[in-house]
């Protein structure tokens, strides 16, 4: 049952994997024509190209353990932030944030004020 849809896999991979060489052809190119003080210009190598045929399926592999990764660490801060909240009863986090914002919100308006009175002349 698993190895059903072989061949339109084996295809798509095909297909996938020789898009991904002519972007990375296209863009080897494109960075080559750019003028040497321009800024966007990086120096890559011409094997680069070739490498990325057989990096891409790791990226990927590696970009969804990556994004896993994060949703289980969100998951479990969600969930310790629930019960630090009931099982504390002093709510000392709240205390902490409004500390902080009160603190941000004090330097903002005083270095808003020093440009009204720069720019006024109060």
């Amino acid at each position: 049952m698993l190895l059903q849809y072989s061949e339109q896999l084996c295809i798509v991979f095909l297909l996938l994997t020789i898009f991904l060489f002519v972007c990375a052809r296209y863009a080897y190119r494109a960075n080559a024509r750019l003028a040497d003080d321009n800024p966007k210009k990086r120096d890559y190598a011409p094997s680069a190209i070739a490498l990325a045929i057989f990096t891409w399926p790791f990226l990927i592999f590696a970009s969804l353990i990556l994004l896993i990764l994060r949703v289980l660490v969100y998951g479990l801060f969600l969930i310790l932030f629930a019960i630090a909240l009931v099982a504390i009863r002093k709510p000392f986090l709240l205390i902490w944030l409004d500390k902080l914002f009160i603190g941000i919100g004090n330097k903002l308006l005083m270095a808003n004020t020093f440009l009204i009175k720069i720019v006024f002349g109060r």
